[in-house]
């Protein structure tokens, strides 16, 4: 072998050695960013399935507290329907009383209403026509056993309710009308009541 021939195969070794030197670098190269890529592709993954669990998350609490308010709704619902046919039955109770039960009830009403003894009292046609005497006797006899003026008059004029009374004074007067009583009790029992059906 002749001197070219040395330096022809000597370049040719060197450059077998470098080609498979850069070869090997090149694929470390290729495995390095390969594996950069899945590990950023992981990262990539996890971070959307956290996204992902997180909106999930945040969307289960909001129905969670959507649902928690509309049945608080729905129960507070329900209690102010319940409290409001007790008062409906109190109200029919009351509207069905009659006989002496109604006359002791509308004289006590009118003795409680009265403030000196010598109002008027306001009776629907049909009550003042019925027992009329019978409530404004009760209601005097009332104040007068209280140490109070027993002049309570029947009115000439009629009511137009149809239960209860009017206890009046020239311009002044005290509506005791079933409907008057039943929305001040209202008013005035609702959380009672509630507080007494619910505990």
């Amino acid at each position: 072998m002749n001197g070219i021939d040395k330096i022809t195969a000597r370049i040719e070794t060197e450059a077998v050695a470098d080609a498979a030197r850069i070869a090997q670098e090149t694929k470390a190269q290729c495995e390095a960013i390969k594996a950069e890529g899945e590990k950023k592709a992981q990262e990539g993954y996890w971070e959307k399935v956290r996204q992902g669990v997180a909106s999930a998350e945040d969307r289960v609490q909001r129905l969670a507290k959507t649902a928690d308010m509309e049945a608080r709704k729905s129960v507070l619902s329900f209690k102010q329907s319940i409290v409001a046919d007790a008062f409906d039955r109190a109200e029919k109770k009351l509207n069905a009383m009659e006989g002496e039960a109604y006359v002791s009830f509308l004289a006590g009403l009118a003795a409680r209403a009265a403030v000196d003894g010598t109002e008027e009292i306001v009776l629907s046609a049909a009550d003042k026509k019925a027992i009329g005497k019978k409530v404004v006797d009760k209601a005097n006899a009332a104040l007068k056993a209280a140490g109070k003026k027993g002049g309570l008059t029947l009115a000439s004029t009629d009511g137009s309710f149809s239960k209860g009374l009017v206890v009046r004074q020239g311009s002044v007067s005290v509506n005791c009308t079933l409907e008057a009583l039943m929305a001040q009790a209202r008013e005035d029992m609702a959380s009672d009541v509630a507080a007494a059906l619910f505990g």
